[in-house]
């Protein structure tokens, strides 16, 4: 897939993420005019608020990772305010350790890595996120990994199959996006550990 081609999908996914955050912030807001009328709520509420707030986290998530990424800062809390919401209740735990703004592509590109090692720890655990000046490393800690290799291997091939099913594109933008900004993916593994290096 050609550069150009890898733009105007991000300019597509901040389209699509763009119109869809305004209604379920309006359902929201529904929601908390609802609580202000009084009464106790119920279960189903409670269970609409839960999955609006898991559908903006994931929004707000996908923006950055798919959508066009600019040349602005984004500060260590936005960052983490996104990641606490959109792993709150889950198996995984992320610790971001950047502590200074970080610039949009390389949040970008540690987004789609998280994605990468999140699909090697279906059982939960916890991935810390580090830089310095030149490099990331996610480093992933899960008492059970399940690594398919051929996923991983596109990551160092950049050559993804025909195949490749959506819950997987994160393995196929990667590398692409990373040789687009002169930096080569590296991964290690072994039973219990995941690093990714860009």
């Amino acid at each position: 897939m050609g550069h150009s081609n890898i733009n105007l999908a991000a300019l597509i996914g901040s389209r699509i993420c763009h119109d869809l955050i305004s209604p379920i912030g309006a359902i929201n807001n529904g929601l908390e005019l609802l609580g202000m009328a009084g009464g106790t709520p119920g279960p189903e509420i409670d269970l609409i608020q839960e999955s609006v707030g898991n559908a903006s986290a994931r929004i707000r998530f996908f923006r950055i990772a798919f959508g066009a990424a600019g040349e602005q800062m984004m500060g260590r809390a936005e960052v983490t305010s996104i990641l606490d919401d959109l792993m709150d209740g889950g198996r995984l735990d992320v610790a971001w350790g950047p502590l200074d703004p970080q610039p949009r592509g390389d949040v970008r590109m540690a987004f789609l890595a998280l994605q990468c090692l999140e699909n090697a720890m279906p059982y939960g655990g916890r991935i810390e996120v580090s830089n310095d000046d030149s490099s990331w490393l996610l480093h992933g800690q899960a008492d059970k990994l399940n690594i398919d290799e051929p996923l991983w291997n596109i990551l160092a091939t950049r050559d993804a199959p025909a195949d490749l099913r959506p819950a997987q594109v994160q393995f196929a933008l990667l590398p692409i996006i990373a040789g687009d900004a002169s930096r080569r993916i590296v991964t290690e593994m072994s039973d219990t550990q995941v690093k990714l290096r860009f």
